[in-house]
């Protein structure tokens, strides 16, 4: 299991590379959300999501020799542009794997930052990057089910409890489960009586299902606005985890992720891609076990959105 020693050492090693980006009052969000509205802005961050914590924790641990043969990771995007900004700090040749659906701005941003791209259907992203990881040799950098890549993710949740020690709930994206079980791990550790819910997209509500069934479900493929969250099975690792920490995983309409993304935008003048604003979706749609009184941080996980998204 993922430790709070861990996520410590994982924020030691990162801290130098990486933004402690801020949390962020939204009072204009109170009343429509129902709670005193939060932000974790990890928009903010380098490569404007999350992902960079992980990568870097999992590529600063990698042997030197291993680490130059090159590495491969599949990715929605953002897992991609964290690592192809690690390997170009770490000098190393990165090879990113994404479904052919992703979005232009975040293949462009992995291109830009040096790395390789090569693209698939959605469901052939892991075996095609095990493929290559055989074929060249290349270190596979796993998006999720991967405990270092976890621990770096925990590190924003030692932030959120330095940063609002008196939050009652924090609301986390799920994907594959990385982001939720590194920070349900770290702030469960800290403060037990803190509230984690995890939001998905009901069209790919893998781990509402699986969490019913007490097993790891494999869904059928299925389009969503939510690009970022569209992993067809919970991670091997991170399921476990997600049973045993995580409060409720809640399922949101796709027309209320994208009236999360715009109500960031124009009630709260933060620019967050889908994935990011599921969480607000979720309030809005009614869908959170939340109060009125209740301190509530909604984790935005990252800003990789085109302009012609947000209108």
């Amino acid at each position: 299991m993922l430790t709070l020693e861990q996520i410590h050492a994982a924020k030691r090693r990162i801290s130098p590379y990486i933004f402690e980006t801020p949390i962020i009052q939204l009072n204009g969000l109170d009343d429509l959300l129902g709670c005193h509205v939060y932000i974790k802005a990890e928009n903010m961050q380098k490569t404007n999501s999350f992902k960079l914590r992980g990568a870097l924790n999992k590529m600063l641990s990698i042997p030197l020799e291993q680490l130059q043969k090159g590495v491969v990771a599949a990715s929605s995007g953002n897992h991609g542009k964290g690592v192809a900004y690690a390997a170009k700090l770490l000098n190393c040749k990165a090879t990113i794997v994404l479904p052919s659906s992703a979005p232009s701005v975040k293949v462009e941003g992995i291109r830009a930052l040096g790395a390789e791209v090569v693209q698939c259907k959605l469901a052939e992203r892991h075996s095609l990057t095990e493929k290559l990881s055989r074929d060249y040799g290349y270190c596979n950098i796993h998006p999720y089910d991967d405990y270092d890549i976890m621990a770096g993710q925990g590190t924003a949740g030692l932030e959120i409890m330095a940063q609002l020690p008196d939050v009652d709930t924090i609301v986390v994206p799920v994907g594959g489960g990385g982001l939720i079980s590194g920070v349900a791990t770290a702030v469960k550790s800290i403060a037990p009586h803190i509230k984690i819910i995890g939001v998905e997209p009901a069209v790919v509500s893998r781990y509402t299902k699986s969490l019913a069934a007490g097993e790891r479900l494999l869904l059928a493929e299925q389009k969503s606005l939510a690009d970022a969250l569209r992993p067809l099975q919970p991670g091997e690792r991170n399921f476990p985890i997600v049973q045993q920490l995580v409060d409720e995983v809640v399922s949101v309409d796709e027309a209320m992720i994208q009236l999360g993304m715009k109500t960031l935008l124009s009630e709260g003048k933060i620019i967050a891609e889908p994935s990011s604003s599921i969480g607000i979706g979720a309030a809005l749609q009614g869908a959170l076990p939340i109060r009125k009184n209740e301190k509530v941080c909604f984790f935005i996980s990252g800003g990789n959105v085109g302009l012609e998204s947000l209108i």
